[in-house]
């Protein structure tokens, strides 16, 4: 007969190895944080802007295996649980994509853009008008 220890090795072994441990903790701490959240305050709506910049670091997150991570940010941001379709944000970024760029998230392929085709050397001239449409955090 299998110890108490043992059994919990494999549970915990089988759990692992299919993966759902790693998302049984990350939707825990979805909840707890959730939990913690005040009630009383509303969450401020999510701005047009918010909702792509959410997306687009919860497309990289969860391409690297950053559940945990991705999963706080929804809980925390009031992002939609489902995430917003790839051609969808492709389209709102203006971005056109090949089969080779289809495989990583937008963010790596906006990054390689600014790191790869700059004109000789020169910066790219960030408008503060832009940063208007993002509204701040609860915090700032």
């Amino acid at each position: 007969m299998a110890t108490i220890t043992e059994l919990k090795c494999a549970v915990r072994e089988t759990l692992e190895s299919r993966g759902v441990l790693d998302q049984l903790k990350a939707r825990i701490r979805a909840e707890v944080f959730s939990a913690l959240d005040e009630p009383r305050e509303p969450r401020p709506q999510l701005s047009h802007a918010n909702l792509l910049l959410n997306e687009l670091i919860r497309e990289y997150l969860e391409f690297n295996r950053y559940r945990y991570t991705a999963s706080v940010l929804t809980a925390e941001s009031g992002q939609p649980e489902a995430p917003l379709d790839r051609q969808f944000l492709a389209n709102q970024l203006k971005v056109s994509e090949d089969a080779s760029s289809k495989s990583v998230p937008l963010l790596y392929g906006l990054v390689s853009h600014f790191l790869n085709n700059g004109d000789n050397g020169a910066k790219v001239v960030l408008r503060g008008a832009a940063v208007g449409h993002v509204a701040p955090g609860p915090d700032v």
